[in-house]
Order: C-alpha cells, then sequence, then structure tokens
C-alpha cells in the first residue's frame, strides 16, 4: 500500500520533469522509462494484493474533517494490475513512437499525471479521494486529447470530451452524496455499513451508469469516444481505450457491488439492456467507419458491452441467490475486461505504427503493408483475431465464459431476467459475429492488396521500441488464451468478496481444461486447440513442401476480368461493408446512397456520395447542443446588467434557497 502511494507521487513528479525537459531527447526518455517502470511497480503490486490481505492508509490531506483514505483489496489489485499492464506497455510503445511527436510540450507533462490519476482511482478509499482523482484522470487526459488541437475536428473533440467528463463527475458526486446519506459518511466503509432504501438505491444504480458508463463508452453516453480517440497521440489512444475504461467500470463494480450492498433483480435487467444494445450498436458503428482509429474506438464500446452483459448476469444472478452463476458472470467480465486491455492496447499500437509510417488513417489509402511492415502487420493480425473471438486467443475464452454464464442460468421467475438474458446472448453472438467481419475488413484493406497511394507504397517499418511493445503484448494475447485458467483463478478472490462465491479452482485439471461449472456440461482446453492448430499448420506446410513443385510462380492476381492492373479495381473498405451497410444501416444510421450519373455528352466524371447518420447524435445530444446554445445567448443579458440587479438578484437567490430549506426540514 505505501510503495504504491509513493510510485503515485513519482508519476507526479515525472510530470513536473516532463514540464523541464520537454523539449529535450533526455525528457522523453525519462517520462516514457520512469513511467514504464512504475507502472511495471503498479502490475506487482496489484498481483500481490490479489492474494493478500486488505491494506489501509489514511493520509493527513484532503479535506480536514475527512483525510484520505487508500484501500487495496482484491478489486482495487486486479484494476491496479491492468493501469501497469496497459501503462506500461504503452510507455514502452511511446519510446519510440513519442520521437515523432511535434509538440512533446503539450503531452510529456500530462502523460504520468494521466498515469497517477488512474491509478489512484483504484484505491481511494473516501468519495472525496475518488472523485478528485477522477477528476484529474479526466483533465489530464482531455489535455492529452487537445495536443494536436490545430489538426481539423480535434479542437471539438476536446470539448465534447470535456463536457461529458463533467457530466460524469457530476453524477457520481449525486451518486456519493446519496450514499453519505444525511450524516455525511463519505468514507467508503461508512457507505458500507449504510443500507440504502430501495428508492435511493435505485437513483445511485442509475447515477453510477451514467457516472461511470460515459467514461466507460455504454451506449447512449458513447459519443466522445469516436471523436476523442482519433485525436489523440496513439500511445494516449491505447491507454484511454484499453485502461481508462476499465477504471470506469472499476468505478461502477466499486459502487454498485461494494458499496451499495445487496440488489435487486431488475438492477441486473437494466444493466444487460444497456450492456446487449452497446455491443450491438457499438461493432454495427465499427462496421460502418474507413477511419482506423475511429473503427477501434466504436470497438472498444462493443467490448464495453460485452463486459457489462457479464456485469448485468453478475447482478441477477447475485439477487436471485445463484451466487456460483454470479460469480461465473462476474469473473467473465474482468476476464474480458482484462483481455480487451491487452487486445485493444495492441491494436492501437498497431494504427499508431501504421499512422506512424503513412502518415493515414483512412484504410481507403493504404493496403499491401503486409510487405512494408511484416512486424506490425503480424502483430496487428494476432489483435484482430484476438478481438474477434477466434481460438486458441485470449478474446475467445473470455467470450466464451460469458455465454456459459448465460447458459448456466436457472428457471428464474421474474419476467425481465427470463426476457433478457435469451436476447443477450443472442446479442453476444451477433456482435462476436459482426466483429469478426469488422476486423477481416479492417486487415485485409489495411495490409492486404496492393497499394492504394504512394505513402502506402513508401511505408516503413517501425522503430524497435514500438515492435517490442505490440510483440509484447501479442504474446500475452496468446498466453492468456492458452492458459485462462491462470486468470480465472487470479479473479477468484474479487469474485468471492463480491459475491460470495467463486468458480472451481481451473489449474488442477488436467492439460489445462477449464470448466466453468462442471466438466460433464462444457468445457474448453486452449492448449489442446493451440496444439492441434499448430500441428495442422505444420502438417500442411511440410506436406506442401514435400510434394509441391520447388518451381517459383509468379503470376499476376486474378483481376476480375479488368485488364487495367489499378489498385481502384480491389475491394475497398467501403465495397467490403456495403452488403452489411444495405442489411443494418438503411434502419439504424439511416444510411444512403446517391448515384449521380451524367448523361451522354456530359464529360463529368459519376459519383456515389454515401451518408451515414448517428441517430443518438442527431435526437440526443444535437437538440440538447442547440437549447443550450439557445439557453446561452438568452443569458447572456445578465452580464450587462447593474450592480444593483446583481445585488438583487444574490438577494432573491438566498430566499429561495432559506425557503426551500425551510420547506425541507
Amino acid at each position: 500500500m505505501i510503495s504504491t502511494a509513493w510510485m503515485i507521487l513519482a508519476l507526479f513528479a515525472l510530470a513536473f520533469a516532463g514540464i523541464v525537459t520537454a523539449r529535450l531527447v533526455v525528457g522523453r526518455v525519462l517520462v516514457y522509462g520512469g513511467s514504464l517502470v512504475l507502472c511495471a511497480g503498479f502490475l506487482c503490486s496489484g498481483l500481490i494484493a490479489l492474494a493478500s490481505p486488505v491494506q489501509h492508509l489514511v493520509l493527513p490531506l484532503g479535506l480536514p474533517w475527512i483525510g484520505t483514505h487508500l484501500r487495496l483489496d482484491a478489486l482495487s489489485g486486479f484494476f491496479l494490475a491492468l493501469v501497469g499492464l496497459g501503462g506500461g506497455g504503452a510507455s514502452l510503445f511511446a519510446l519510440g513512437y513519442g520521437r515523432h511527436e511535434a509538440h512533446p510540450e503539450r503531452v510529456l507533462p500530462f502523460y504520468p499525471a494521466f498515469l497517477a490519476g488512474m491509478a489512484l482511482v483504484t484505491i481511494a478509499d473516501d468519495a472525496f479521494t475518488f472523485l478528485f482523482a477522477w477528476e484529474l484522470m479526466s483533465l489530464t487526459s482531455w489535455a492529452l486529447v487537445k495536443a494536436h488541437h490545430q489538426e481539423d475536428g480535434n479542437a471539438q473533440a476536446g470539448f465534447v470530451y470535456l463536457i461529458m467528463a463533467t457530466f460524469s463527475g457530476m453524477a457520481l458526486l449525486l451518486g456519493f452524496g446519496l450514499l453519505a446519506g444525511e450524516h455525511g459518511g463519505y468514507a467508503f466503509d461508512s457507505m458500507r455499513a449504510s443500507h440504502p432504501d430501495v428508492t435511493v438505491a435505485a437513483i445511485v444504480l442509475v447515477v453510477a451508469l451514467i457516472g461511470a458508463g460515459s467514461k466507460a463508452g455504454l451506449v447512449p453516453l458513447h459519443v466522445w469516444l469516436p471523436l476523442a480517440h482519433p485525436a489523440a497521440p496513439s500511445h494516449v489512444s491505447a491507454l484511454m481505450s484499453g485502461v481508462m475504461t476499465k477504471v470506469a467500470i472499476y468505478g461502477f463494480i466499486r459502487i454498485v457491488f461494494d458499496l451499495l450492498g445487496p440488489n435487486q433483480w431488475w438492477a441486473g435487467t437494466i444493466v444487460l439492456v444497456l450492456g446487449g444494445i452497446t455491443a450491438v450498436l457499438g461493432v454495427l458503428h465499427a462496421l460502418m467507419e474507413r477511419d482506423l482509429k475511429r473503427l477501434l474506438a466504436y470497438s472498444t464500446v462493443e467490448n464495453i458491452g460485452i463486459v457489462f452483459i457479464g456485469l448485468g448476469l453478475a447482478l441477477a444472478f447475485r439477487a436471485t441467490g445463484f451466487e456460483a452463476g454470479a460469480a461465473l458472470a462476474l469473473t467473465a467480465a474482468l476476464f474480458h475486461a482484462f483481455n480487451h486491455t491487452l487486445f485493444k492496447s495492441l491494436l492501437f499500437f498497431g494504427a499508431g505504427a501504421v499512422l506512424d509510417a503513412t502518415g493515414e488513417r483512412d484504410m481507403e489509402t493504404m493496403g499491401g503493408l503486409i510487405h512494408r511492415m511484416p512486424r506490425t502487420s503480424f502483430a496487428f493480425l494476432v489483435g484482430c483475431m484476438a478481438i474477434s473471438g477466434l481460438p486458441p486467443l485470449n478474446g475467445f475464452a473470455s467470450e466464451w465464459l460469458t455465454f456459459q454464464a448465460v447458459l448456466v442460468h436457472p428457471e428464474l421467475p421474474q419476467w425481465g431476467l427470463k426476457l433478457m438474458i435469451p436476447v443477450d446472448g443472442a446479442a453476444l453472438a451477433l456482435a462476436a459475429a459482426l466483429a469478426a467481419a469488422c476486423f477481416v475488413r479492417a486487415f485485409g484493406i489495411v495490409f492486404l492488396g496492393r497499394p492504394r497511394s504512394d505513402a502506402a507504397a513508401q511505408a516503413r517499418e517501425v522503430d524497435p521500441w514500438s515492435i517490442a511493445a505490440m510483440a509484447g503484448f501479442a504474446a500475452l494475447c496468446l498466453l492468456a488464451g492458452i492458459f485462462p485458467g491462470a486468470v480465472i483463478d487470479s479473479i477468484a478472490p474479487v469474485a468471492r468478496a463480491l459475491t460470495g462465491s467463486r468458480m472451481p479452482m481451473q489449474l488442477g485439471d488436467a492439460w489445462m481444461t477449464i470448466a466453468p461449472v462442471e466438466a460433464s456440461r462444457s468445457s474448453y482446453n486452449g492448449l489442446l486447440v493451440f496444439g492441434f492448430i499448430t500441428a495442422s499448420i505444420l502438417v500442411t506446410v511440410l506436406t506442401v513442401h514435400r510434394f509441391g513443385s520447388r518451381l517459383i510462380r509468379r503470376t499476376p492476381a486474378w483481376d476480375c476480368g479488368f485488364p487495367d492492373p489499378t489498385p481502384a479495381s480491389q475491394y475497398s473498405a467501403g465495397s467490403f461493408a456495403q452488403p452489411l451497410r444495405r442489411v443494418f444501416g438503411s434502419v439504424l444510421f439511416q444510411a444512403s446512397d446517391t448515384v449521380d450519373m451524367p448523361p451522354p455528352g456530359d464529360n463529368r466524371a459519376a459519383s456515389i456520395v454515401r451518408r451515414i447518420a448517428d441517430p443518438i447524435w442527431d435526437t440526443i445530444y444535437a437538440p440538447l447542443g442547440r437549447y443550450v446554445g439557445w439557453i446561452s445567448d438568452r443569458a447572456n443579458v445578465l452580464q450587462f446588467l447593474t450592480i444593483r440587479r446583481y445585488l438583487g438578484f444574490v438577494f432573491a437567490a438566498l430566499v429561495v434557497l432559506l425557503l426551500a430549506l425551510t420547506i425541507w426540514q
């Protein structure tokens, strides 16, 4: 506990060092190298906390009557380990990627402070410390999003992100105020001891979903992700998507599973509804995108939905007394959160490498990069396979575990759960299938085929630091998929603390087989699947080399009957997604194609204009923004009042507040 606190203080010292040395080469090495070391310390502290008793620390800081309470338990340890793992990988990647930063003074001071804020959220044990760390995390990440504010769209991205971050903090402030009650017990131990009534518990659940869900990316609070992630530097995008969204999930779990106490069955239903909608809409948005980083941002929305499906199942099972099912569902949710940290960080590293090599984010300008960036392409392929849920990689293991939680549910009397659990199972299956299509499209268009632009044709492999970060996370994706039992057993203390039960011990089974409930019902062996796939590949390669011709034959690629060998004749990102756009997009996104075909004799080129709308933005946020603008224009006259009128407003406000206080009492 004490060492973790000192490491957070060391990150603040690195932030100050980043201010002083931002323009020097040593500044980049100092900030990112120091962050790498400290994140390794967070990883070790988190792993130790998973198997250790709860540790407390009270510091004479913060509000005088509260102080700063810190706590490191199994739940904190798990998410602190994720901060260390994701932050360490991003820091390693940034050692090379950061050399190309045009304005390091806008990145280096805020990067370690961002890490410190996320780490402090996970160990905070009172409302003031939690909210201070939450706002620190939000403001430093906002500064990093605005680092390239001169580029088109980045100023708007920073503005929307700041609004959503402020909204998130205000919602959590309301939730903690309700949990503290009339006695103002802002320490988490006091909140655990109090038992709010059903109405207060319902309000806290809603504001926790709003506060943590807006930071995590739950629909309809996800609108900042596709704006902020492309705007931020790639290693920061990896942190925001791979780590910060998990810190938001931690906030939700801490409030709803821990501080709020026992829950009602309908709490699980609400979370299940939001999780299913988020998973499906997120991957459909990703399929429509041609900007690589926006695609990855929407994919984050999908995976957050999968995590919340698991959390909703855990709440439902815990409320109905099915502790084993609650432990299974919570383990699946935490396992997928861990896996998402791995493969989404890897994919953002790969996107950053492609951006570094080509200067492009538009997939339509790429192609053929597998020949020019073979190491990056292999690592990105591993990430695409993992996020698509293909065995033997880690994404399959956690999604399979979530399916088992859906299938294991008993006969429940509540109509909401009877309806939503099968519906969420179908939504999970649909999201998994669409994710596979999405990342076949992403990898194929970016790395396969022929270059579609001079930038892609002249691309070169990136630096060794970036390659090392990608290779390390690709290896972790494989290891977590081959040995999922080790991860499941590590999560067991968290499940036991929050649900009163845990999954059966997995590492004791033969051949590392995992059995969520019992082997006779369902089991999975990642090691055997990996062995079978490896053996099949080796046998195929040996057979081809043994019996195939030794002559090298090169012929042009099939041109679909067209003699023109230009890259324009090959599949594009838009053409790949067109069938799915027509199936889903016309209803959900008001997608339309407008064809402009000039008449005979007109020398203008024919064109197709594609339009895709975001119904959530158009129906919620755009009208709200216009309404706020209208109110602001009308309220603008207040700044031109006389001093007497200002004093009159203050007096009237004081009278209204006193009347409200009198009526309340």
